[in-house]
């Protein structure tokens, strides 16, 4: 099966672990990028991207640039996965956290009808009721219950 994972960058590491995992489990697996050009065009890690990003001004426009870059490349992944599996760790105080672009990538397996996947349960959150709506499976860290 084709999976694409979804996540906050935040749970890069946790996602690379995952990755390894499903690969063991015959599936293929995408996730974000690893590294991302900085304004010099220099790779960076998504990490230290992630951490620039979110000290930056709304005028560093190499910053948004990337962004635009990486939320369409992710949809693109999207495209291509049979399934999404959305990793909802805890962050920022939030059980089961899922932050803006996962919503968004959320959004686009729900429009194209694929099966999506929740690590764990849905967050208690203001959009809450539009992850219901896309009636997602928990499966409590279980990746053998991704079918």
């Amino acid at each position: 099966m084709k999976i694409t994972i979804c996540g906050s960058i935040a749970f890069y590491d946790e996602m690379l672990d995952i990755k390894s995992k499903l690969e063991l489990s015959g599936h293929k697996v995408k996730l974000p990028p690893h590294e991302i050009k900085d304004d010099s065009g220099a790779m960076i890690s998504v990490k230290e991207y992630y951490t620039k990003r979110k000290s930056t001004t709304d005028n560093d426009s190499w910053v948004w640039d990337r962004k635009t870059e990486a939320i369409t490349n992710h949809f693109d992944k999207v495209c291509w996965a049979d399934v999404i599996l959305v990793t909802n760790y805890n962050k920022n105080d939030i059980n089961g956290y899922v932050g803006g672009n996962t919503l968004i990538e959320m959004g686009v397996a729900f429009f194209l009808k694929k099966p999506i996947y929740l690590l764990k349960q849905i967050p208690k959150i203001s959009y809450k009721e539009e992850i219901i709506g896309m009636k997602p499976v928990v499966i409590n860290n279980d990746l053998e219950k991704i079918v």
